[in-house]
């Protein structure tokens, strides 16, 4: 599976112009009955502490923790994971010693108990879906994304024809417009990320759009504010673009643990 992985990687470096410098990202997204909150947030406690030495090891870049809205029962997923990496051959192969980032978390852990950790992982959540992405765009600031940080979290689904027309839309219609809400202190961060894995035509989404903002303070009052005048022209670019892509479901995520 680990060669698999691999050859579909190097397959895209040579198709795609991959950068080294780029942001790669593997989202998990986790059911979790209500009878097992309290055990899967002790699960995460647990997984914390590796994800911090996978960052000192230079594994991985971050990782996070989020929890997602509406996440009823009956409405998708509870909760969301995001590992951050700046190589997809790392990505795709997991690559690293996580033996050894174990061991410096939990020196004097019996193998026993962490087996039993390993195991009442398992039980604690449904690792439901796992989604491989690259970043494609994203605003300048400094934001620190800190714990309370609120995600807009928009999938979108772009048929294989439009990928360029929609990316061109995002880049060049609602990024600098974003951008101008960044500089006005009045937006924490946005990003555009494309699908690598999954796809074809029956994956739910294609991409995602991420709209950040410090809490939702921040997110309401910019709701209220009215943006610049736009033109005839402006309208109808907009226009084309959200016809461009269809809006398969939107979250909302709030970061509730973090590792940098």
């Amino acid at each position: 599976m680990k060669k698999l992985l691999i050859l579909i990687a190097l397959m895209l470096l040579g198709n795609n112009g991959f950068a080294q410098d780029k942001l790669y990202l593997i989202l998990e997204f986790m059911k979790v009955d209500n009878e097992q909150e309290a055990a899967y947030m002790e699960t995460e406690a647990f997984w914390q502490k590796i994800q911090e030495q996978r960052v000192k090891n230079g594994d991985i870049l971050g990782w996070d923790l989020w929890s997602l809205q509406p996440g009823g029962e009956d409405q998708g997923y509870q909760y969301l994971t995001v590992t951050l990496y700046n190589d997809p051959l790392k990505m795709m192969s997991n690559a690293g010693n996580f033996e050894a980032a174990l061991k410096a978390a939990y020196p004097e852990m019996s193998d026993d108990d962490l087996n039993k950790k390993f195991e009442n992982t398992a039980r604690s959540r449904d690792l439901a879906k796992r989604v491989y992405l690259e970043q494609i765009a994203t605003t300048k600031g400094n934001f620190e994304m800190p714990l309370g940080t609120v995600a807009g979290i928009n999938l979108m689904k772009v048929s294989n024809g439009d990928y360029e027309k929609y990316e061109k839309f995002e880049t060049e219609i609602f990024q600098p417009m974003h951008q101008k809400e960044v500089d006005a202190g009045i937006r924490g961060n946005w990003g555009l990320l494309r699908y690598i894995l999954p796809v074809g035509s029956d994956v739910y989404a294609s991409h995602i759009t991420v709209d950040m903002y410090k809490d939702y303070n921040q997110l309401f009052n910019v709701g209220a504010t009215d943006g610049p005048a736009m033109s005839k022209d402006q309208i109808r670019k907009i226009q084309e673009g959200l016809d461009s892509r269809d809006l398969k479901f939107k979250y909302m995520a709030t970061l509730i643990r973090k590792a940098r």
